[in-house]
């Protein structure tokens, strides 16, 4: 069984590559057996060129899906081998515009019958394939636009991790973690207030007793986040003092406290869910807008960090 069997889809970015390089090692011998003396990796660039010749780079670039960088290097090297010639345009002259030479245009009825009898070959190949190719190619690099693969695979792990993550109720035993937890965050970027201490200090005071609620966090059993839902009145609670450790960022642990807070505001008659924050916390904010909360404006708030409020329809 090969490396790419065994593997499977995982390795995919080396299949296409194995795939690829196979590919230019046979331009390579077709540009041969054609006498044109030209490499492979100049093909988009020249194409191009023959569709529409006197180009700026930035066209080239556009067209071809390479970077500026890219066609730059593939420009020189064409140039050094007098198969290019790079000038400034006319009416910009900070544009450069990129010409077929005189021995490149020599060569076009060549190129122009390679071209033919590759894209004939190309097609019949397809044709003998269960799956073609060409399409699934396209489909594969619309999903990549959409969504980076490496974004896709940071999603995926967040969600394995998430697994092992468990959302318990807060007892008198985690007074002291809660509060750690808030001061280490709140330290961390703003000053500790007055307001801060009075709902730490005795949460089951302060909290759990006026009709509120506490979350904890657990990642592989240790306590790594808390979360706490405050009674403001009977159709009002509040999202509050939400921490996770650093270690644990990126677990999906926000979204779950998050989850956890609305399921029980919903479950004790509540009506709508407040929160207040600060802007200079994005990612907090983009947790927020996911769990649904919407920016609003509200009364002044009793912490000097404050600068936005939102609130989410329960």
């Amino acid at each position: 069984m090969s490396f790419y069997q065994r593997a499977g889809p995982m390795a995919l970015g080396s299949r296409l590559r194995q795939v690829s390089e196979r590919i230019t090692q046979e331009a390579n011998k077709i540009y041969t057996l054609y006498s044109v003396d030209i490499e492979s990796r100049w093909f988009p660039v020249l194409y191009a060129l023959m569709q529409e010749d006197g180009r700026s780079v930035a066209q080239l670039a556009q067209q071809t899906g390479h970077s500026q960088a890219s066609i730059s290097q593939i420009i020189r090297e064409m140039a050094q081998r007098d198969f290019a010639t790079v000038g400034r345009d006319a009416s910009d002259g900070r544009k450069t515009i990129v010409t077929l030479s005189a021995k490149a245009q020599a060569l076009l009825p060549t190129l122009y019958q390679q071209i033919a009898d590759v894209g004939v070959v190309v097609e019949a190949m397809l044709k003998q394939t269960e799956h073609n190719l060409w399409k699934a190619l396209d489909e594969l690099d619309y999903l990549l636009m959409q969504q980076p693969l490496a974004d896709r695979v940071n999603q995926q792990r967040k969600q394995r991790e998430s697994q092992d993550v468990q959302i318990v109720p807060y007892t008198d035993a985690d007074e002291d973690a809660f509060r750690q937890l808030n001061v280490a965050w709140i330290s961390s970027y703003f000053t500790m207030e007055v307001s801060d201490y009075a709902a730490l200090d005795n949460p089951s005071q302060k909290i759990i007793e006026p009709g509120g609620n506490i979350f904890m966090a657990l990642w592989r059993g240790e306590i790594v986040g808390t979360c706490a839902l405050i009674k403001l009145d009977e159709a009002r609670y509040e999202l509050a003092k939400m921490a996770v450790t650093p270690a644990a960022q990126g677990k999906h642990i926000g979204w779950l406290l998050g989850q956890a807070i609305i399921t029980k505001g919903r479950e004790l008659g509540g009506k709508t869910l407040w929160l207040e924050s600060n802007t200079l916390l994005e990612p907090a904010i983009r947790l927020y807008q996911k769990l649904g909360f919407q920016k609003i404006k509200g009364n002044p708030s009793a912490y000097q960090r404050s600068n936005i409020q939102m609130e989410l329809t329960l």
